[in-house]
């Protein structure tokens, strides 16, 4: 099902990638200070490319530092591009909603996301990240996974499975600050796929959630039965 690829969850909404030709990819890079990432896996080594979905602490927290030290392609809206740019981040890449761009060996599409999106500076400032985004991405396989970063449920949610047809989807199910089990149920069923992973629900990392992955499959037996939900401790991953 994975065509090569190996998925590695770090813990709240962040994942290493490695694709079949061996790259490493991180999604919204929240590592050192998260929580519930395992110590053994917060030693990095070399990365290819960072995905980042929005500018919130959980999402962004190490993305100046691992690409300052690895020097990873770093894709992300113009907004936080720019940002980065500022920061000395030479390998910073634009991406904006609609848009496709190759990355290495995987070719990376950024979808819409309800939500919000800031970075908080180093003196404590908030600064406007631009607008929040998902990631379709293709490996040279012709696996595809969906990463619908931080998000609210909506209904261009089945444009993106008619477009991009992806395998597997990476959904929040928190609720408050995202999308719940139920919203979710109905996000794997509008987008088509056959997998799915839960993701930013932790409460470890924000005391506010409520939504649970014995929830979601509740919701997923109901609203989209069929669908496999894959439910990750830090630490595990998928492969094939």
């Amino acid at each position: 099902m994975l065509g090569g690829v190996r998925i590695t969850y770090l813990g709240h909404a962040t994942f290493r990638l490695t694709t079949p030709g061996d790259e490493q990819i991180i999604v919204d890079p929240f590592i050192q200070d998260n929580p519930t990432t395992p110590e053994e896996l917060k030693s990095i080594g070399e990365l290819d490319t960072m995905l980042i979905t929005h500018g919130h602490f959980d999402h962004f927290a190490d993305a100046v530092s691992l690409a300052q030290e690895t020097g990873a392609r770093t894709v992300s809206n113009f907004e936080i591009y720019t940002y980065l740019q500022g920061k000395g981040v030479e390998a910073a890449e634009p991406i904006q909603k609609g848009g496709t761009a190759q990355a290495g060996g995987i070719k990376v599409t950024a979808t819409n996301a309800f939500h919000s999106s800031s970075i908080q500076d180093d003196d404590g400032s908030l600064i406007y990240g631009g607008e929040p985004v998902g990631y379709v991405i293709e490996f040279e396989s012709g696996f595809r996974l969906y990463h619908a970063g931080d998000t609210a449920l909506f209904g261009d949610m089945r444009l993106i499975g008619e477009l991009y047809r992806p395998d597997l989807a990476i959904l929040p199910i928190g609720d408050r600050l995202t999308m719940g089990p139920y919203e979710a149920a109905h996000a794997a069923r509008l987008l088509g796929v056959r997998h799915t992973v839960p993701v930013h629900y932790d409460p470890n990392v924000l005391p506010l959630f409520t939504g649970t992955p014995q929830e979601f499959r509740k919701q997923l037996d109901a609203i989209a039965p069929g669908v496999d939900m894959h439910a990750l401790n830090p630490g595990d991953h998928l492969s094939s």
